[in-house]
């Protein structure tokens, strides 16, 4: 093994905006970002992988095929990463690589990421960790969140009950009390539904700040509807994705007679009281909350949930690393553990029989 302390995270969200890229150095009590690079989706490429987290005609051709696109495309980035900040791949230690997921189904016994990691590796000269789910779900977890981890090891507080909450596609939450435990679960759509829906009527791929949707009002039998779902009646651990929150979940329930914007406003108060709930029940002692992912940037719901917890939020820029930023670090951060042959899994949050080291390695 390299005796390097780089290694690089790459993270490919719910939120199918593109392949975010960190460069990291990580020391036993420490981790650098030294560099980052985010690498937007085609329009084209966007529309490819989302036809692909449903069945159609000829998928498995389909799906390894654009496994070896995301590859190449990743692979590039990688390559002028190294470029920029003049290293080569000797100096590396490894690659986490979450890859694309499209189907994601542990109550089946799997979850699907695309990202051909052996030709990520080819490419690249480098040694990729992968597949980094299943081995959590083998062991009877639910295979996410698996970032909880690493934000234990890297935000916990000794004086602060802290809630970590990511809203990308999917919102979810690392619970950090004082006493040293962890509690972390998906609590439901983040960004998902909001940006389904906005594309539909604007072409537009989010709200910014939520203007959009600050324009509109609550329709209660809509929120009351949605929030009827099963998924927000079960306990932790538990996970979700596009298989569960798309189009035709907001669809099923519309009528004619509601305003696009109402819809839109809906939708944002869906994923700011599933938010706050999941916080009061779960995280009733929390002090404060840091937000990431690319709902760190919706102000106007930012704005609701302050309302609706009364605590302080703040974005984990305040904890010296970029909301943009967390997930790929994360992979990073996973990936050296695994190559160390550390456990890397939470059981306490996925539901494992017990801690287990995730990721497949591909050697360069």
């Amino acid at each position: 093994m390299i005796n390097s302390k780089i290694l690089i995270g790459i993270m490919s969200g719910t939120s199918l905006d593109g392949i975010d890229i960190a460069l990291t150095r990580i020391d036993k009590k420490k981790i650098s970002v030294l560099d980052f690079l985010h690498i937007n989706y085609s329009a084209e490429l966007k529309e490819k992988i989302l036809k692909l987290h449903f069945p159609e005609k000829n998928e498995l051709e389909k799906s390894s095929m654009l496994s070896n696109d995301l590859a190449v495309l990743t692979g590039r980035g990688i390559n002028r990463l190294l470029i920029n900040n003049n290293l080569s791949a000797k100096q590396i230690k490894g690659v986490g690589y979450h890859g694309q997921t499209i189907r994601h189904r542990p109550e089946k016994g799997f979850s699907t990421q695309i990202g051909n990691a052996d030709l990520l590796s080819e490419i690249t000269n480098l040694t990729v960790v992968s597949n980094f789910r299943n081995r959590d779900i083998a062991a009877k977890g639910q295979g996410a969140p698996l970032v909880p981890a690493f934000h234990k090891d890297i935000f916990y507080s000794k004086t602060k009950n802290r809630v970590i909450l990511n809203i990308g596609g999917i919102s979810n939450i690392t619970y950090l009390p004082t006493d040293g435990s962890i509690i972390g679960f998906d609590c439901g759509p983040g960004n998902i539904l909001m940006d389904h829906w906005i594309k539909v009527n604007h072409d537009l791929n989010f709200d910014k700040n939520g203007k959009w949707a600050k324009k509109g009002q609550i329709i209660d039998d809509l929120l009351k509807y949605f929030l009827s779902d099963n998924f927000f009646k079960k306990k932790p651990p538990k996970s979700t994705g596009r298989d569960l929150f798309n189009l035709d979940w907001i669809k099923k329930s519309i009528k004619k007679s509601y305003s696009p914007e109402d819809i839109q406003r809906t939708l944002l108060e869906l994923t700011a009281i599933s938010i706050a709930k999941a916080i009061k029940k779960y995280c009733s002692k929390a002090n404060e909350i840091y937000v990431c992912g690319g709902g760190a940037k919706n102000i106007f719901l930012i704005e609701i949930l302050k309302n609706k917890t009364n605590l302080s939020i703040q974005t984990t820029g305040d904890l010296n690393l970029p909301e943009q930023q967390v997930e790929a670090v994360a992979f990073a951060w996973l990936a050296n553990q695994t190559l160390n042959r550390k456990f890397n899994n939470s059981p306490d949050v996925t539901g494992a029989k017990g801690f287990r080291i995730l990721g497949s390695i591909h050697q360069s």
